[in-house]
């Protein structure tokens, strides 16, 4: 196990959105909340410390974390970059991390990347069919290796993820949850599936 206090939970929102028309896509409203919200909804009761990663409207973000921060690097390296950004923020032995635009995660989210590490380095979601290595739990203590591989140029998280001692952890019971909503017509598409289901 964990400690709770060993956890720092980080919301990466830090894109460009543009596939959403260039809008900060954390805070695009969906069912009436900011699409980040929902993420923040899902690690806060679990975590110490809730860190968003932004580079847009911090201010309207703080109202959804403990602490905003930017990428350590501009231009919007992607993802890798976040993760670094979140792992120099961390004040825990662990981070957890979780995208802005995935509002259907599992509240046992948390629990499950914990209770299913063993003794790996990053636990990475697994829905059954593909992993999804944004959505992972990491040893805070990777962050120089991290830097290491960014300034050899390196980008993909996977790639970075792969090096290191990494298991998937089996939510293949629940697919769907780790639906993303890239663009406008996939936020709206959503909402009115959700909408018919309740």
């Amino acid at each position: 196990m964990i400690p709770r206090d060993e956890l720092t939970g980080l919301v990466l929102a830090g894109g460009r959105g543009r596939r959403m028309g260039g809008c900060d896509k954390g805070l695009v409203a969906f069912d009436g909340r900011p699409l980040a919200g929902y993420a923040a909804g899902v690690l806060r009761d679990h975590v110490k410390e809730l860190v968003i990663v932004a580079n847009r409207h911090c201010a309207a973000y703080a109202e959804l974390a403990d602490r905003v921060v930017a990428d350590v690097e501009p231009d919007y390296r992607g993802p890798l970059m976040g993760l670094y950004s979140g792992l120099q923020a961390a004040r825990g032995a662990w981070l957890v991390m979780v995208p802005c635009d995935v509002p259907g995660l599992p509240s046992s989210l948390v629990a499950r990347l914990v209770d299913q590490r063993g003794t790996a380095d990053v636990v990475v979601a697994h829905d059954g069919t593909r992993p999804h290595p944004v959505v992972a739990l990491v040893r805070v203590d990777l962050a120089d290796d991290l830097a290491a591989c960014l300034a050899r140029g390196e980008r993909k998280l996977d790639t970075w993820q792969a090096r290191h001692r990494r298991v998937w952890a089996d939510f293949s019971d629940c697919p769907a949850a780790f639906t993303n909503l890239n663009t406008r017509d996939e936020r709206l598409d959503l909402e009115r599936r959700r909408g018919k289901e309740s």
